[in-house]
């Protein structure tokens, strides 16, 4: 049995359960290895290798130190999939469940272009085929003040660019949401410059923990949570989590975000949750997790400080918010 220290950041999966109930057991025990080992540190990948007894082995440990040392639990699906952040959809949180239901996620494909040595559009399908889907259980933490904890399955981030062959002048990745103002209702006003753009540098697009998801407790990615692909990086507030992604270029330049045109004095290109710089107009050291009626302090990195601090040694991250 593959035993790892476990981190601040971690997270418990036991509830998962009762969402997955409609996979057969041993196929359970598989998923909720790679859910559980991911959450103590150890690569999903070795989870899955290992044989079905250490596979049960890995995933009941991990999940009982889960319970004892973590107060954190999974939202609901429904919590999950009815407030949400997704101005296209409208800027109130139940708007996006509201409107959503004329958007068509498929067929979908997205362009790949930039500094790579394969560029062109890629078919959804296309794009996923390749990848094992994994599960991973991440808080999604919003700069008002909110955060959830949400079982995630999609593909890693650096897997899913590898395949394109940036090139080394390739410093930055910009993403690029749909723009469909017949079915998005929330783009036929001036709420922001549409369509809605992100942006990574290289090294968090790379890392472990980032993910492209495709899906949330075991189902498909519904519309109001940015079908069919949308963008997770855990440490960061959760507008950098890019919905609906149409387009992926790689850039010599730190690219533009929507919301750094729109508010540059509120919204900063890195969006590293730090509890110790406030929003000008509300206070980010303690949070108010979805479902709770208490406020709870506020995590550097948004608990993960242990896994991606080293990105930014040396970084004025007051400067850089």
């Amino acid at each position: 049995m593959i035993i790892k220290r476990r981190s601040s950041s971690d997270v418990p999966s036991s509830e998962i359960t009762p969402e997955l109930d409609y996979v057969g057991r041993r196929d359970f025990l598989r998923r909720a290895a790679v859910v559980a080992t991911a959450a103590i540190g150890v690569p999903p990948v070795l989870a899955a290798c290992a044989p079905e007894g250490d596979t049960r082995d890995v995933a009941e440990s991990a999940g009982e130190v889960a319970l004892q040392e973590q107060k954190d639990t999974l939202n609901s699906y429904d919590e999950i999939t009815s407030y949400n952040n997704y101005y296209e959809f409208g800027a109130d949180k139940e708007d996006p469940k509201a409107n959503a239901g004329r958007f068509r996620p498929q067929p979908w494909s997205v362009r790949i272009d930039g500094l790579c040595r394969k560029p062109g559009d890629y078919a959804f399908e296309d794009l996923i085929k390749p990848h094992k889907i994994e599960d991973r259980v991440y808080r999604l933490r919003c700069v008002e003040a909110w955060s959830m904890v949400i079982p995630w399955q999609g593909i890693p981030l650096a897997s899913m660019l590898s395949r394109f062959e940036p090139q080394p002048s390739a410093k930055f990745v910009a993403f690029t949401t749909v723009f469909r103002p017949d079915e998005m209702p929330g783009q036929r006003r001036a709420i922001l410059p549409w369509p809605y753009i992100e942006g990574l540098r290289m090294d968090e697009a790379m890392h472990p923990l980032t993910l492209m998801a495709t899906g949330l407790y075991g189902k498909t990615l519904p519309n109001q949570n940015g079908a069919p692909l949308r963008l997770i990086v855990p440490w960061k507030y959760g507008f950098k989590g890019i919905k609906s992604i149409v387009k992926v270029s790689f850039v010599d330049r730190q690219p533009q975000t929507t919301w750094n045109i729109a508010a540059p004095d509120e919204y900063g290109f890195y969006a590293n949750v730090n509890p110790n710089v406030d929003h000008p107009r509300w206070t980010q050291s303690r949070e108010r997790r979805i479902g709770e009626f208490r406020r709870r302090q506020t995590l550097m990195f948004n608990g993960y400080a242990d896994q991606v601090q080293s990105m930014y040694t040396g970084m004025d991250l007051r400067k850089n918010y």
